[in-house]
């Protein structure tokens, strides 16, 4: 261990192009957009579903909203929720009540009623922003009588899809548009928006003010807003641009699946694009075979996705019939990328996957492997530029650890949030010392790579033995009939916890948990080796995002355990 001043050497094998202590800008989110509107107009700015808007036109959609909003009564402060799915409406709402002062708070589509009505309470959201899609409307149409929400305005989905579909939606999938009742509560976003588009100007602190309420996953309690503000999101999307080497604006098409209400997405293809001024090709929602036909046929240059996206493009059985190689670079976020899965994408699509790491709390990128140079499989790379990630000591929270020793990383830098809303505790334990305590075991090498070994709160104990699932996971991804696995700690009497792992095979692969034992023989300690290993033909559980779920994994399991007592 080590006590000495901060220990900085990733700084020595930069990469060439971006310095590492490079001035970060602080300004209001909605500049970005403002400079891309007069800098990049007439150029492509977002494709959704074959219907095409330029910059211009989409800076043209969000002066009209800020000013239907500020008519409306939301102004410095005042909170916004987003329950939208990915689509022209998400990007221009945004930043409509970001030019205006207000708050942005972005909602899981997925959410039930209740969750709804939870994060509506906790934010203090006044207005809800959503489209006429029976899924979403209906949900909240249902929370609203008993809710804050002074007004849901909701826009007309069909109005955002090209002809025909703009014409066929409303009649072929009829059951799927919403029936909106007669309220004085509902604002219809044309009415919204049928003003002379010239919001007042609005001084925002960007240092201060807070941005983005962004709700974390919640996988260890009650999901709670990080205060994310105007100088937090612009850092880190300009270290995103300046590290992975995006030289020239205007110049490259994003790819968009993962849900832009998360924050990997918000930032990484979003913001990304806006301040790059690229286009995005974006779908409502993941789906494979759609993203594939996407690829071929649009021929995007960026595909940020979580690893089980990459792994389930590498196990497609047409994979060959589509043409993937305009794919340059790939960020892998969300969740650890299996250095096998990393592998095989770039074989079958001849581009860099970069593996990234971050949390909400920090905008959320921390690292990110270097899309040119030294790329170490494994590695979540080196800290973005102005970023200081230190390795403590978990035990006493202080205590630097020496290079190559095991601790919790630490990260400072002006991505890393102002702190959770309504909740000094909290923050207070996750903010100490001017750094942000993520809860995630790594170590740094002698280069200043960091590698996350795992989460602290998924480390297994068994008979005071420490396992940390993902090393057991690695080891079982290079079985080549496995497609997908989890590893997680269940209870056991004896021994506190014991490991036991989730397998689906690859289609037409046979496994059995003999078979995988076998395999394991010799690659994993006594301690690491599963006690048992659940074979499952289903895909398993994953987030919203499309990252594989230990969370929910484990609740499946203390069901059944629940069924057999």
């Amino acid at each position: 261990m080590v006590t000495a001043s901060v220990n900085t050497p990733w700084t020595s094998i930069y990469p060439a192009y971006v310095k590492w202590d490079t001035e970060i800008p602080v300004c209001p989110v909605s500049d970005m957009m403002d400079r891309t509107v007069r800098d990049f107009g007439h150029s492509p700015g977002f494709d959704f579903l074959g219907k095409k808007l330029t910059w211009g036109e989409i800076g043209d959609r969000i002066n009209h909203m800020a000013a239907g909003l500020q008519k409306l009564g939301v102004g410095k402060g005042v909170k916004v929720g987003l329950f939208l799915p990915n689509c022209p409406l998400f990007v221009i709402t945004y930043y409509a009540v970001l030019k205006v002062g207000g708050t942005v708070v972005n909602f899981n589509p997925l959410y039930s009623t209740k969750e709804i009505a939870h994060q509506i309470a906790d934010s203090e959201a006044d207005y809800m922003v959503t489209v006429d899609v029976a899924m979403l409307c209906q949900k909240m149409l249902e929370v609203l009588p008993g809710s804050r929400v002074k007004k849901i305005i909701v826009g007309n989905f069909a109005h955002m899809l090209p002809f025909p579909k703009s014409i066929l939606y409303p009649i072929v999938k009829m059951q799927d548009v919403a029936r909106l009742p007669k309220s004085d509560q509902i604002v219809h976003l044309d009415d919204l928006m049928d003003n002379d588009g010239k919001p007042k100007p609005v001084s925002i602190d960007p240092l201060n003010d807070i941005a983005v309420l962004q709700y974390t996953g919640g996988t260890t309690g009650v999901p709670k807003g990080a205060m994310l503000t105007h100088a937090n999101v612009v850092a880190n999307v300009t270290q995103c641009y300046l590290y992975l080497n995006y030289t020239e604006k205007g110049k490259y098409r994003m790819l968009g699946v993962l849900p832009f209400f998360h924050v990997f997405a918000m930032t990484g293809v979003m913001n990304l694009s806006v301040l790059g001024a690229f286009e995005i090709i974006a779908l409502p929602r993941f789906d494979l075979d759609q993203t594939l036909k996407l690829i071929d046929k649009k021929k995007p240059h960026i595909f940020p996705a979580v690893p089980a996206i990459y792994n389930a493009i590498n196990h497609h059985k047409n994979l060959a019939k589509f043409d993937l190689r305009s794919i340059k670079i790939c960020v892998s976020g969300g969740a650890p990328l299996p250095v096998e899965v990393k592998k095989a994408f770039e074989k079958n699509t001849g581009c860099v996957v970069c593996e990234g790491y971050g949390l909400t709390e920090s905008s959320p990128v921390i690292c990110v492997n270097p899309p040119v140079g030294e790329n170490r499989a494994g590695s979540i790379g080196l800290p973005m530029p102005g970023t200081i990630v230190e390795i403590i000591d978990p035990e006493d929270g202080k205590t630097r650890m020496a290079q190559g020793e095991r601790g919790e990383l630490c990260a400072s830098g002006p991505q890393v949030m102002k702190g959770y809303w309504n909740k000094p505790g909290d923050t207070a334990d996750v903010l100490k010392d001017g750094l942000l305590h993520t809860g995630d075991v790594a170590i740094m090498d002698k280069d200043g790579y960091f590698y996350i070994v795992d989460r602290i709160k998924d480390m297994i104990i068994t008979n005071g033995y420490k396992v940390y699932p993902r090393n057991v996971e690695e080891v079982i991804y290079l079985n080549p009939a496995v497609e997908e696995c989890i590893v997680a700690g269940i209870p056991d009497e004896t021994r506190g916890e014991v490991v036991k792992a989730w397998v689906k095979p690859k289609e037409g692969q046979s496994l059995s948990e003999a078979d995988l034992k076998s395999f394991l023989e010799g690659k994993v300690s006594k301690m690491e080796m599963p006690r048992s290993i659940e074979i499952r033909t289903e895909p398993l559980p994953k987030t919203m995002i499309g990252k594989l779920s230990r969370k929910d994994v484990l609740a499946q399991e203390k069901d059944k355990a629940k069924k057999s007592a």
